[in-house]
């Protein structure tokens, strides 16, 4: 099969003819019909988030089932499908408890010893990111990181749900449970800020205000739920929140993951309020905030990871929701390409040219 592989970090990535192994117990073989491209696989290739190369990128994909190995009972060939990074064992504390995007287990792989699902032309093993590796014409994954889906919903639209829009929604459903009636601000208007602008106007969030650089996107910002939009460019940003609002928000969701951003996200967030850490800031770096000003204005900083999804739960649901004309997924659709623009569509990311692109497979 044809897939695009990082084989150093800070370079393009090679399309290649790359094998892969037939599914073994628990696992199950896709044809990969559609994938998002998100802004976690550029910190890979960044070196922000560590991934050893070579490796197959891509994370947010939906298929079709090709075949299931011994054990499979969940899928059968033909099965219409969602892929997701945060795979469950179901036995740990954190998955009995409810938590099941926490759980420990979720990057573990094949057992130690087993043959790698897969290998480049040499017969060299690669690196499978997520359990997923999306960027490539199948994918073999572990049938805890799926979920079965509605043969009407279009696969190049469910795609997004794997990962940006569960991430987004998730956090202002799931992490923080927005009330109606609140006021949220998001910074970030790529795929996942325009989720949690959605899941906050879903819920019915009084004023809802998006924040970014690049002021293109506040059309889709307007259209995916926002009443205001603040040019992060134009003036103090954090003066403006303050502004609307009489003092600050209830709920300020940061979705990019920079620590200017993150300050900026305190600073917006209101007494008793709650600042969300949606963003992944890189691992070597650390957020300066003043703990005064959590402990005196009784403010509260929380992370959301993956939107704390329980996704063979939310997945569907949120499919239901795109259906019924509540959740927006075609307008946050910037691009379809090939797999061979990859590269060139992470160039449109790194300018902020894009809300969300998603390579379609023949």
């Amino acid at each position: 099969m044809k897939a695009a592989v990082m084989r150093a970090n800070h370079a393009p990535l090679e399309l290649e003819e790359v094998g892969i192994d037939d599914p073994g117990p628990g696992e199950v073989l896709l044809k990969t019909v559609a994938s998002g491209i998100c802004h976690s696989d550029l910190h890979v290739i960044e070196g922000s988030l560590p991934m050893p190369p070579p490796c197959i990128l891509g994370h947010e994909p939906a298929g079709i089932v090709e075949a299931v190995g011994e054990g499979v009972v969940d899928f059968a060939p033909g099965d219409h499908v969602i892929g997701c990074l945060t795979s469950w064992c179901g036995v740990c504390k954190f998955c009995t408890e409810g938590r099941p995007y926490l759980c420990p287990t979720q990057f573990a792989g094949r057992p130690e010893g087993s043959k790698p699902r897969l290998v480049d032309a040499k017969g060299d093993p690669l690196m499978q990111f997520a359990n997923l590796s999306s960027f490539a014409e199948q994918m073999l994954c572990p049938q805890r990181s799926l979920v079965k889906i509605r043969d009407d919903m279009p696969l190049d639209r469910a795609s997004l749900i794997g990962c940006g829009v569960t991430t987004g929604l998730g956090a202002a459903l799931n992490t923080v449970h927005v009330r109606a009636g609140s006021s949220v601000v998001i910074i970030g208007c790529g795929g996942v800020g325009l989720a949690a602008i959605q899941g906050a106007r879903i819920v019915g969030a009084s004023r809802i205000i998006a924040v970014d650089a690049q002021s293109w996107k506040f059309d889709l910002a307007r259209k995916c739920g926002a009443t205001d939009c603040i040019d992060a460019t134009d003036g103090d940003a954090v003066a403006a929140v303050h502004a609307l609002t009489g003092g600050g928000v209830d709920f300020a969701f940061e979705c990019i993951g920079l620590v200017p951003t993150v300050q900026q996200a305190v600073a917006m967030t209101g007494r008793g309020g709650t600042t969300v850490l949606v963003g992944v800031v890189p691992i070597t770096e650390l957020v300066p905030v003043s703990a005064a000003d959590l402990t005196l204005q009784e403010k509260k900083i929380t992370g959301s990871y993956m939107g704390s999804n329980r996704f063979r739960f939310d997945m569907p649901k949120y499919i239901d929701f795109y259906l019924d004309g509540r959740l927006f997924l075609d307008e946050m659709i910037s691009s379809r390409i090939a797999l061979e623009d990859v590269n060139e569509a992470f160039d449109h990311m790194r300018k902020g040219e894009a809300a969300r692109q998603v390579i379609v497979f023949d």
